[in-house]
């Protein structure tokens, strides 16, 4: 069943109104039946798996898509940035006060996608010292999981 939550275009409106949203995986989410794209970052893909500390295979694309889902609070704010090639809205999105973009990152569950922008290196460098979330253990860099995985 979704959840209404409260959404604002800031760049190109600063009204605000209720709208579903709904989350894809742990960068993605639908916001009134548009698709935003955390800008900046990058999540394991929702079916990818990983290895955990001990050598084990677990869902991690479904963790991280539940780590997103966990940070989403009575409302959610996005800031539109760009459009990607797939026509996407890509924007800086807060939940609670908090951007979502950087706290996936810092929580591990994200990686720094600096192909695009530098705002969350550091946040990966202190996720991957502290071995949070993807960096208990082994995993691939979403991006190359795509090229991999492309059907």
């Amino acid at each position: 069943m979704p959840i209404l939550f409260l959404f604002a275009m800031l760049v190109y409106s600063a009204d605000l109104f209720a709208v579903e949203i709904k989350v894809i995986d742990g960068d993605s989410i639908y916001l009134d039946r548009q698709e935003i794209r955390l800008e900046g970052i990058d999540a394991p893909e929702y079916h990818q798996q990983c290895y955990n500390e001990n050598g084990k295979l677990y869902d991690c694309g479904r963790k991280a898509f539940k780590a997103l889902k966990l940070m989403l609070k009575e409302d959610v704010i996005c800031k539109i940035v760009a459009k990607d090639r797939y026509k996407r809205k890509v924007a800086v999105c807060y939940s609670g006060g908090k951007n979502l973009n950087e706290e996936m990152v810092k929580r591990g569950w994200a990686v720094a996608y600096d192909r695009y922008t530098d705002d969350y290196v550091d946040d990966e460098k202190t996720a991957k010292k502290a071995k949070k979330g993807l960096w208990q253990g082994k995993f691939m860099r979403p991006e190359l999981y795509r090229s991999l995985h492309r059907d």
